[in-house]
């Protein structure tokens, strides 16, 4: 453990370590937070929040969670396959593969363990079954910028989740260049052997720079494969693009049956933290068999199944989204209203979605411009141990005109204070 307090000693010498606060109220964006150190208290506008929608604190939503204590406890207490399955989950899955176009779901306790899960099914098969045997490899073709569940997940992709020295066929994992089709084409081709079984992962919207993965090319790419899966991370697209919130497919104006059509089997990844008001994660696939394999993964089975009142929020706040379209259009008019006026203010604001990463200056620490906008009583996240350094705003649902001019504006008052650009001669 001396290494370890000899390296903690050293990131908060050189102040790496991020602020960290701790909330005691929230009511929509109006947040009352304290800084631990001190005890100081302070009521303050976020910007940082994932609620897209603002559905955490709607009525409906927190009765539904409620509702489901009071009927099944707060725990399951077991995994699926032994006696942690509740009616609730089946509704879910339902209600998700309505949603996303595709009628087979399973769900899981977070993005990291679908994904982890995804792996031990696909590449793996989960357990192993006596007189079968897969003999074809898996080539798994994952963007540069995709997220660390991804990341996590295919750095374990070699070996089924509990069994260190897998016996099963070699993976082989590449990257390709960041949202270049043109780039996991070249890769492809490179890189696929005959009877390969091939994947493609990527974030549908990445959660750091706030743009799209280019969908319909990707297809265009993978359709020289026939059976090759796509794997779409909705986690930032699930409720925020597509003219219903539908994600990714919907945003191109394509379904998934279109990929199914070139010969790409496609696979979503639904998260609850962002859109829906909730935890856990979900995967759809138009392939029947894929989902008992995934429940049987290792993964799945040794965990504990999703919580009554988490399932609860996330299917009665995908039934809002989908009644109320509007809540999906008014955070995108937000999102061009608060993007439009960064750029008139000279922020260099980079995407194209309601995550809006904002690169300032490298003369200015990060850290120093967000502890100054709070002082502003506004509240934004600053970046720089996960990613290239930037702020990370996010515009939600609930965020009025009035506040979003009230950000601008304190952004530049403090940048104004910290940045003093040099003029040449």
């Amino acid at each position: 453990m001396q290494v370890v307090k000899e390296y903690m000693q050293r990131i908060y010498e050189f102040g790496l370590y991020p602020d960290e606060y701790i909330c005691h109220n929230k009511q929509g964006n109006i947040i009352e937070i304290e800084e631990p150190e001190t005890g100081k208290r302070r009521t303050v506008l976020t910007f940082c929040s994932n609620d897209v929608l603002g559905l955490t604190h709607d009525e409906s939503v927190k009765q539904a969670a409620i509702d489901s204590i009071l009927q099944y406890g707060t725990s399951n207490s077991s995994c699926s396959v032994l006696s942690g399955r509740i009616d609730l989950h089946r509704q879910l899955e339902q209600e998700i593969s309505e949603f996303k176009h595709l009628p087979y779901t399973q769900l899981f306790l977070n993005a990291w363990m679908a994904m982890q899960a995804l792996m031990d099914a696909f590449c793996h098969l989960a357990i192993p079954v006596p007189g079968f045997q897969n003999t074809r490899e898996t080539l798994i073709l994952t963007d540069v910028l995709n997220h660390g569940c991804i990341v996590s997940a295919l750095a374990n992709a070699g070996n089924r989740s509990g069994k260190l020295f897998s016996h099963s066929p070699a993976v082989r994992v590449r990257a390709y260049r960041h949202c270049d089709a043109e780039d996991l084409a070249r890769k492809l081709q490179r890189h696929a052997r005959p009877g390969d079984r091939i994947m493609v992962v990527s974030d549908a919207v990445f959660s750091m720079d706030g743009d799209m993965a280019p969908l319909p090319d990707m297809i265009e790419a993978m359709s020289k494969y026939d059976g090759s899966v796509l794997v779409m991370d909705e986690a930032h697209a699930s409720g925020a693009i597509g003219a219903n919130g539908g994600g990714i497919y919907e945003h191109f104006g394509i379904l998934p049956q279109d990929a199914i059509a070139r010969g790409v089997s496609p696979l979503i990844m639904t998260t609850f933290s962002k859109f829906a008001a909730s935890a856990g994660a979900a995967i759809s696939s138009h392939v029947a068999e894929l989902i008992p394999l995934l429940n049987v993964s290792p993964t799945s089975i040794g965990t504990i199944s999703l919580s009554p009142p988490q399932t609860a929020a996330a299917l009665q706040s995908i039934r809002v989204v989908r009644k109320n379209p509007e809540l999906v259009q008014r955070l995108q008019e937000n999102t061009r209203y608060l993007r439009a006026k960064l750029a008139a203010h000279d922020f260099l604001a980079i995407g194209e979605t309601n995550v809006i990463p904002v690169v300032l200056p490298p003369e200015i620490d990060l850290k120093v411009y967000a502890r100054e906008l709070l002082d502003y009583g506004i509240w934004v996240s600053p970046i720089w141990y996960i990613a290239k350094p930037r702020l990370r705003i996010t515009a939600n649902a609930l965020h009025t005109r009035e506040e979003m001019d009230r950000l601008v504006a304190a952004m530049v008052k403090v940048r104004d204070r910290l940045y003093k650009p040099t003029i040449s001669a």
